[in-house]
C-alpha cells in the first residue's frame, strides 16, 4: 500500500489561478477531492448568480456580505459559515466598509458552475 502522504505538499500562492481585479484566487486541480475559493472582494463586489451540482461552503473570515441563497437574503460576518445546497441558485456582494474576505469550499477537485445571469 502507498503512502498517502507522499502526495502532500503545500501549495504557494503564486501557483493559485488570480484573477486580476476580479474577486478571488482559486486552488483546483492539485489531486485533492477539493476545489477552494479563497475570496477577497471589495465593497461592492461578488460574484453573478449560479449554482453548483455539488454544496458549497463558504467561510467568512472578515468584512461583511449579502448572501442571496434561493429566495432567502443572508448577512453574515467574520466567523459564520454557510451552506448551500447542491443546485440553488446563489450570489454574493460584499457590503462593506472592509474587503470580504472568505474560503468558499467545493467538495469536487474542480470547481463546476452554471452561471444563471
Amino acid at each position: 500500500m502507498a503512502d498517502e502522504t507522499t502526495a502532500s505538499r503545500a501549495i504557494a500562492l503564486e501557483d493559485w489561478t488570480e484573477t486580476p481585479g476580479e474577486w478571488h484566487g482559486e486552488v483546483q486541480g492539485f489531486g485533492g477531492e477539493v476545489a477552494l475559493i479563497f475570496v477577497r472582494a471589495e465593497p461592492g463586489k461578488g460574484p453573478r448568480l449560479h449554482s453548483h451540482p455539488y454544496p458549497e461552503t463558504f467561510i467568512v473570515r472578515a468584512g461583511r456580505a449579502l448572501y442571496t441563497i434561493g429566495d432567502r437574503e443572508i448577512e453574515a460576518g467574520p466567523g459564520e459559515i454557510l451552506v448551500v445546497p447542491a443546485g440553488v441558485p446563489h450570489k454574493f456582494r460584499s457590503l462593506g466598509p472592509e474587503t470580504l474576505e472568505s474560503i468558499d469550499i467545493h467538495p469536487r477537485e474542480r470547481f463546476i458552475t452554471e452561471w444563471l445571469e
